[in-house]
């Protein structure tokens, strides 16, 4: 169990340092005031509705194009902090808190039960022909 839980941890904390320094886009492509596409890692294909530019010598007349495309970039962490400088303070909090923590999973070694040295009483008599009671 202590080693089923001790894999399960380390693995959570590689999945966490793993997505805290990955990086990625997510692009999104507008028509309108509608939102037609969504993708991450590549560029929005688009709805085919995009205008041409105009010509480069700007005799051309052309309209707003009314498709937009937005770019949302998240960026990972560049730098891991470490753990270089820790006070003797801050190291005797992690230990007694380490020390405490594992503790409260010890399991009892035995089952202690408060009658295990009672001993019950010897019948002396049979209650039940002193009062004389029978079913028939």
């Amino acid at each position: 169990m202590k080693q089923l839980l001790h894999k399960t941890v380390s693995f959570v904390m590689a999945m966490v340092v793993l997505f805290s320094t990955m990086s990625f886009t997510v692009n999104m492509h507008y028509c309108g005031d509608k939102l037609v596409e969504t993708a991450v890692f590549h560029k929005a294909k688009g709805c085919g509705m995009e205008m041409e530019k105009p010509a480069s010598d700007g005799c051309a007349i052309s309209k707003k194009s009314c498709c937009n495309d937005k770019q949302l970039v998240v960026d990972g962490q560049d730098e891991l902090q470490t753990i270089d400088k820790v006070s003797f303070e801050q190291q005797v909090f992690i230990t007694s808190f380490v020390y405490s923590y594992i503790n409260l999973f010890e399991g009892i070694d035995e089952n202690v039960t408060s009658y295990e040295a009672y001993k019950p009483p010897l019948v002396v008599r049979q209650i039940f022909k002193i009062d004389e009671t029978y079913l028939i």
